[in-house]
């Protein structure tokens, strides 16, 4: 077996050789323009470097030469940073080539940051301006450097470069005074807190960039006289009024100039120290959104029953993947993953944007070679001594989290925030014990019932009692003679209102001439709430006897209520050999009705009804339309959307094993979110999870609002055939939603669902 090592690069040696490469072709270029001093004999065009010096030319291409070696030098710093975490597979090929592509252009097109209009226009404005910018000044060298033959920077060629250059500078300068006045005179919240003194370096080096731009171009157009073509220069034509028949122009048109190349100079030394860098390492992350595993799985990890692992999780840099480390340089610190958070909006101590800077800041300061340039807002006081991420990050943070995903979603940049706070989970949960006392319960439970509750097994399949036909119960020691296996999951089996949800979904099935059976006692919690709370333990055991169970049947098609069991089931199940065609139920009576198997003629429900999105169904999954149009076939029905909904949607707090945990600090989240359900005036609130179903209806009765029924969709479905629907009680409000994805599949359709 070959011992050789790898003679691939690593990134931080390729930023080095990628900046030794464009430094080689700077200091060529003013070579090459020295020597051969080739110029242009149109009447319409420019001098390159006109009254600037020898010396001062020459000090130009040195400065910029030494620069971009130290502005790759300092990059490649951090990226020692990332190679110092732990494998993770994001290489491009012909399955994902398209997809990278994608998130690419949505990233630099800005489609991700026009979620905020005001936001995304005002960086478009910067960011293409800036692009325009450095284009025509590239594009100006380049036309400098060929023989006089070949240069085609005059006559039309020229005007349409000098309009378009003004235009990209005035676009810029918008684009600059608006972040100026966002950030310093309107100053929303999540930008308040972080604003920093770099913030105000890096505003004032680009408007002295675009300023003493046009003040050099007017006072260059003024030394040759304003001739008629320059008036396509359609700021700098009229600023050189301001110049015409000064004494000492030319000093005025050198100082302007110094002052431009000054400005650039400052750019560049800022750019890789501050979090200007995200202009390079965002659109790297945006690249590399794709990944191997669905949107709602968790990483794998080895079989804890044989691995030879000693630690588990992440709590020092290095347990972090190199992308996860990635992530933390390519932050905007813009505050959006903050501001959806529902832990944070209700005062908790979780902050998600924390989470990222946090591990950012022990990375960069925990550097073998010594700090690499701070995080962006790192308070000096705050100091970290070793590559410990919970020197900075407490266990409270970490609970707090619902895993509802509204960071990673809102992300521009497509930070994976959740990933890490489970990953420290884990660690918490396995190589600590440090969880919450009430969660240890339902890890009890787990491991000896087979169920979070706690209940007897026995008791599973007691709901079917409620039925009007027989449902099989299989054992799971014979092949499974039905179509679909239902699985019920642990709230429709052992919780007294989700049982109610179980059996109206059984009966809409019964209706439709579905064949299907359940497991019954033979069936165990699918170990959702063991892997979101960080047990992986007990995750790996009661997956591995359910995946034993149903491939020993040959289950093929799995058809759930829960959206846990719905992700689980789906996305991580094939980590451990079980691979299953799973539906949500809302996506199964979606089918049914469409296809006519339910026959929906004469359902009615005359009410006002409002739909919560299961954030496990919605953002981990991307189903958004099916429980939609599931309403929307009802005779009567209002429907009328939050103020928060489809991918903004708020959690009802019970996510990440939060169900199985007390709420104490803050207001609690279900309270929140029902009184968003309580303002639409709806009489109705419609559920398509078992968790927001219990968090909601209590929320409801914390308000005092008995008199609005939560119910799952399947109930209402239920009651609108058998005829236990209203008159309506509030004026109809338009419904909308996002194509309906499959489980793990890329990226939302977030039309008419969003506030």
């Amino acid at each position: 077996m070959s011992t050789r090592p790898s003679r691939r690069l690593k990134p931080s040696q390729l930023a080095l050789v990628i900046g030794v490469g464009f430094a080689l072709v700077v200091a060529g270029s003013g070579i090459v323009a020295t020597i051969a001093q080739e110029h242009d004999d149109s009447p319409v065009q420019r001098e390159v470097f006109l009254n600037i010096p020898g010396p001062l030319r020459a000090l130009f291409y040195t400065v910029l030469s030494v620069l971009v070696l130290a502005v790759a030098w300092l990059f490649s710093k951090r990226m020692e940073n990332w190679e110092r975490g732990r494998p993770d597979r994001r290489a491009t090929n012909r399955k994902n080539i398209g997809r990278r592509l994608a998130d690419f252009r949505a990233g630099v097109y800005m489609k991700t940051l026009m979620r905020d209009p005001a936001a995304g226009l005002m960086h478009s404005c910067i960011y293409f301006g800036f692009l325009v910018l450095f284009a025509v000044t590239t594009v100006l060298e380049i036309n400098h450097q060929l023989p006089a033959n070949m240069k085609f920077l005059h006559g039309d060629v020229y005007r349409g470069y000098s309009l378009i250059g003004d235009v990209a500078g005035v676009v810029f300068l918008i684009g600059i005074g608006w972040a100026a006045v966002r950030r310093y005179i309107q100053k929303p919240y999540r930008l308040k807190i972080k604003t920093r003194p770099e913030d105000a370096v890096i505003l004032g080096t680009f408007a002295v960039i675009g300023v003493t731009g046009f003040l050099a171009e007017a006072a260059r157009i003024a030394m040759v006289d304003r001739p008629d073509f320059e008036k396509w220069s359609v700021v700098g034509y009229p600023m050189s009024a301001w110049f015409d028949g000064m004494a000492s122009l030319g000093t005025v048109h050198q100082a302007f100039w110094v002052a431009h190349f000054a400005a650039f100079v400052a750019f560049l030394i800022i750019l890789p120290v501050t979090k200007l860098r995200h202009m390079f390492t965002s659109p790297l992350n945006m690249y590399l959104r794709d990944r191997e595993r669905p949107k709602g799985a968790m990483k794998p990890m080895p079989n804890l029953m044989e691995t030879e692992l000693e630690s588990f999780g992440a709590s020092v840099v290095e347990d972090f993947t190199w992308k996860q480390l990635l992530d933390t340089d390519a932050c905007t610190v813009c505050g959006r993953c903050t501001s959806v958070c529902p832990a944070n909006a209700t005062g908790k101590p979780l902050d998600p944007r924390e989470i990222v800077l946090k591990v950012g800041q022990v990375m960069s300061e925990s550097h073998p070679g010594g700090p690499v340039s701070p995080i962006v807002g790192h308070e000096p006081e705050l100091t970290v001594s070793a590559p410990e991420v919970f020197e900075r990050i407490s266990a409270e943070e970490i609970w707090a989290c619902t895993s509802c995903k509204a960071c990673d979603e809102i992300c521009p940049v497509h930070i994976e925030i959740l990933d890490k706070i489970l990953d420290m989970r884990r660690y918490l949960s396995l190589m600590e014990s440090n969880f919450p006392t009430e969660l240890g319960n339902a890890y009890r439970s787990m491991e000896n019932s087979g169920n979070p509750w706690g209940m007897s097994q026995g008791e599973r399949a007691d709901w079917v009692t409620a039925l009007p036909e027989e449902v099989p119960v299989v054992d799971g020691t014979s092949a499974l003679d039905h179509e679909y296996l239902y699985w019920v999951g642990c709230a429709g089996s052992f919780d007294d209102k989700n049982k109610k949800v179980t059996v109206a979904t059984a009966k809409l099935m019964q209706r439709a001439g579905i064949d299907f059976a359940i497991l019954g006692p033979s069936e165990m919690c699918t170990g959702d709430p063991a892997r979101r709370s960080g047990n992986e333990y007990i995750f790996q055991m009661l997956a591995m006897q359910n995946i034993e169970t149903m491939n020993g049947m040959g289950v093929k098609k799995i058809i759930t209520q829960c959206p846990h069991c719905f992700n689980t089931l789906g996305n991580e199940y094939p980590q451990l050999g079980g691979h299953y065609d799973v539906v949500h139920h809302s996506q199964f009576l979606e089918w049914l009705i469409e296809s006519g198997k339910l026959d929906m003629s004469e359902a009615r429900l005359d009410e006002r009804v409002t739909y919560h999105d299961p954030c496990y169904l919605g953002r981990h999954n991307d189903v958004y339309l099916a429980p939609r149009k599931v309403l929307g076939t009802l005779k009567g029905i209002e429907i009328v959307e939050m103020g928060r909904t489809g991918t903004r949607g708020m959690c009802c707090g019970a996510g990440g094993a939060r169900m199985w945990m007390e709420e104490s600090t803050g207001t609690k989240v279900n309270t929140e979110r029902s009184r968003e359900a309580i303002a639409t005036g709806a009489s109705r609130v419609a559920t398509a999870c078992p968790f927001c179903y219990i968090m909601l209806d209590d929320g409801m009765k914390e308000h005092g609002r008995d008199d609005i029924v939560v119910q799952d969709i399947s109930m209402h479905l239920l009651d609108a055939l058998e005829g236990n629907g209203k008159a309506p009680v509030a004026a109809a409000a338009p419904v909308g939603g996002p194509d309906m994805h499959q489980p793990g599949e890329h990226g939302a359709d977030e039309s008419g669902v969003e506030a």
